[in-house]
């Protein structure tokens, strides 16, 4: 756990998981596409907003990147920087690489703009959906393959990406929970169960509202 002796180090697992988060793949993208991916569509920071404003191949590869960072980022803090706290690692840097790409700093930083003399800050970021993902490979990969596999077929079924999602992380969360609780995983790990439980439903705030309302964009359909 959390002591004086590894304190540099967990401190060192949440900021450089939260820095790796931070990396806004989709706005890289959509800069190199000529799109501002944070003017088009929901103006998310991820591979559906890309996919609808840049296409389905460069969708694909940011959400590719965004998986990685948070397989990077678990990797990183268990097995470098606190591999004799595994379960503290884990479950810090999960929750933090999410977060970095929920609220990026440097997608803050880089839209960043002056007005009237005024810095203009408004904070960016993306749901999370596939940095979460890529940090529950690391945890319970089989369990998350299949939760994948389900909402994935509820998106080829509805061609709605948010309930995909969210059904998906709700069964990951559930199985990883009930794993928790027949000493499968280490009981730290609910933290980042907790954490999704709020960060995911979070940021699909909207997307919730919309599929409640039938207002919902499918997949395919491009962004203006």
């Amino acid at each position: 756990m959390f002591t004086t002796d590894n304190a540099a180090q967990v401190i060192l697992v949440i900021v450089s998981s939260y820095l790796i988060g931070s990396f806004p793949t989709a706005y890289f993208v959509g800069k190199a596409r000529n799109v501002n991916i944070f003017e088009v569509g929901s103006g998310s920071m991820g591979g559906t907003n890309v996919a609808r404003a840049a296409g389905k191949g460069w969708a694909i590869f940011t959400g590719l990147v965004d998986v990685l960072k948070g397989v990077f980022a678990v990797w990183l803090a268990r097995d470098v920087i606190l591999a004799d706290q595994v379960g503290v690692a884990t479950a810090v840097s999960a929750t933090c690489v999410v977060v970095g790409h929920n609220w990026s700093l440097f997608a803050t930083v880089l839209t960043a703009s002056i007005k009237g003399g005024k810095l203009r800050l408004i904070v960016r970021g993306g749901k999370g959906a596939a940095t979460a993902f890529g940090a529950m490979l690391m945890i319970q990969p089989l369990q998350i393959l299949v939760a994948a596999a389900i909402g994935i077929a509820i998106i080829a079924r509805t061609r709605y990406v948010s309930l995909g999602v969210l059904i998906g992380f709700a069964i990951a969360n559930v199985w990883l929970v009930l794993l928790v609780g027949a000493e499968y995983q280490k009981p730290i790990l609910l933290l980042y169960a907790l954490a999704l439980t709020v960060m995911i439903p979070l940021r699909h705030w909207g997307n919730m509202q919309r599929l409640l309302a039938g207002t919902e964009r499918r997949l395919g359909e491009r962004a203006t």
